[in-house]
């Protein structure tokens, strides 16, 4: 089939495309270069320099007749988006709002959206977290995210629209980037390898840091290859259930790079920081058959020796 990636030159989005690439998959890419990258779109995949909310973007869906949009384009920071909710808005509002009236009056079969775990279920009571516990809207990040959830059920009901919805942990990986991207992983990973300190923001009572979810790209790319054929109109976190905490981040990262000279700095708590987040993966077991297969120390061995190249 043929699939149109947005955001298929960023981190999560090249990785997914080279999954459906590997599948047999036709796929065109739709990225602004905003925080993708160039080198990292597969060649074997057609380019289009566009911002999803462009009136152009009605051009790619005459030329190539696509059958899926999966949809990673996306202003991703949480800070960001709290600085500029407006930008956040226009992005991921008006963003997916072009794609999916593009998806009706071509009669696109099927939409892929990467949607947010942690953020949007914020500090729940039940951890691992599952799906229906209760959303929590605190920045305008998780407000777009979870409209967008809403606009693809209005789509679904309306114009018969079939969408899955990926729930993402803390993706980290190869191609991250400390800039542009979010995440601790990026940002401890090049502090270490060019010999600086970071920063351990910490509540008093959880001196290790905050504990996240974290899940490695290939496994969430795994993930979104599944949500071709299974999962019609149903949300799935995609995680690992677990927590690590902040300090033990940095602990594997010292012992993948063998930097254990350079310090992590206690720093106080950030306002707003969650201080648990895992995220129950059931329903993705269950229903798409995925589940992780990469270990954490692992999967930072990895992006270490794709840094070190």
């Amino acid at each position: 089939m043929k699939i149109l990636v947005t955001g298929g030159a960023g981190f999560i989005g090249s990785t997914v495309v080279d999954a459906y690439i590997a599948a047999g998959h036709d796929v065109v890419v739709v990225d602004n270069l905003d925080s993708g990258r160039m080198e990292n779109v597969n060649p074997q995949a057609k380019f289009y320099l566009m911002d999803v909310r462009s009136p152009d973007l009605k051009k790619v869906f005459e030329l190539e007749k696509i059958d899926v949009i999966n949809h990673h384009a996306a202003q991703k920071s949480v800070p960001h988006s709290v600085e500029d909710p407006i930008l956040d808005a226009q992005i991921n509002i008006l963003g997916i709002l072009n794609l999916l009236e593009l998806a009706v009056e071509y009669g696109v079969k099927r939409v892929i959206f990467s949607s947010t775990g942690g953020a949007l279920l914020g500090d729940a009571e039940v951890i691992p977290t599952p799906e229906e516990s209760p959303v929590q809207t605190i920045s305008p990040y998780t407000i777009t995210k979870y409209t967008s959830e809403k606009y693809l059920e209005f789509y679904r009901l309306t114009h018969g629209l079939t969408y899955v919805v990926l729930r993402y942990a803390n993706v980290y990986g190869p191609r991250q980037i400390a800039e542009g991207e979010c995440g601790v992983t990026p940002i401890f990973l090049d502090n270490l390898l060019n010999d600086r300190p970071s920063k351990l923001y910490a509540y008093p009572d959880m001196p290790d840091g905050c504990t996240r979810d974290y899940v490695y790209v290939g496994d969430v790319a795994r993930a979104n290859v599944l949500a071709l054929e299974k999962g019609d109109n149903l949300i799935f976190n995609i995680g690992t259930g677990q927590e690590v905490s902040t300090s033990q981040v940095y602990r594997y990262l010292q012992a993948a790079t063998g930097k254990y000279d350079v310090p992590l700095i206690p720093a106080g708590a950030r306002v707003g920081d969650l201080r648990r987040s895992a995220l129950d993966i059931t329903r993705a077991r269950e229903v798409l058959g995925w589940e992780p297969q990469v270990d954490f120390p692992t999967g930072l061995k990895e992006t270490v020796a794709y840094f070190q190249k």
